[in-house]
């Protein structure tokens, strides 16, 4: 057997002595390009925010958003193909999650009324008068033109609402709270005082202002009946 030189064998040990250190710093290198670029997406998704609800879809313009972004505009293209799909990163990222939650719903421990209560209560919190509702309202405005968008927008938003609410509009009439059992069919008219509310904060409130809560709670005794006090 050829013995190998005494250099080569130390030459291997070191190199396999520094590999570890070597792998850690690439790892780091890595980690923080990756950082770097959930910062610059995040960056972007913001801008893309502020110039939507200042301009509307049609006018905001991608060079607009990389100026208040503080980027290039080919960096927007690195994370995103078009406006249409930087909308859609908007949507899941600010609505879409709020959405799950509330739709969320713990067992059923209380009434179907204290539920649907909870819903649209946490609701108006967290959409009436925040950049939400600005969201929800440019839809509203601008579906009807980008029809791509609002079916983006229903898949995503509006139809786990709409489920979420068929649900327990269901429990209800097994339960015997509710007695109109085609309301199951529309449970739009469930959620009707907050789409309402958030159209009327950006149109009418300053002539009008709209009690939100007392609307819902009106609302809930239309369907319900009224609560009995003790």
């Amino acid at each position: 057997m050829t013995k190998k030189p005494a250099r080569t064998l130390a030459s291997a040990a070191q190199a396999a002595s520094q590999t570890p250190e070597v792998g850690a710093e690439a790892e780091a290198r890595v980690s923080n390009r990756a950082a770097r670029a959930a910062e610059r997406r995040a960056a972007i998704v913001e801008a893309a925010m502020d110039e939507f609800i200042a301009r509307g879809f049609a006018a905001t313009r991608l060079d607009d958003i990389a100026k208040r972004a503080g980027v290039a505009k080919g960096t927007i293209y690195l994370h995103f193909k078009d406006k249409e799909s930087m909308f859609e990163e908007l949507v899941r990222t600010v609505i879409v999650p709020v959405v799950t939650r509330l739709t969320t719903l713990p067992p059923p421990t209380g009434t179907v009324r204290d539920l649907v209560e909870t819903f649209a209560s946490n609701f108006l919190k967290e959409v009436i008068g925040t950049r939400r509702g600005d969201l929800v309202r440019l839809i509203v405005a601008e579906g009807p033109r980008f029809p791509s968008v609002a079916d983006f927008y229903y898949r995503e938003v509006v139809s786990r609402g709409i489920a979420g609410m068929r649900a327990l509009i269901e429990l209800g009439i097994a339960r015997g709270e509710i007695r109109e059992k085609n309301l199951a069919r529309f449970p739009q008219i469930m959620v009707a005082p907050a789409m309402i509310a958030v159209i009327w904060q950006s149109l009418f409130a300053r002539h009008a202002p709209l009690d939100a809560q007392e609307m819902l709670r009106v609302h809930l005794d239309l369907i319900f009946g009224e609560r009995r006090t003790t």
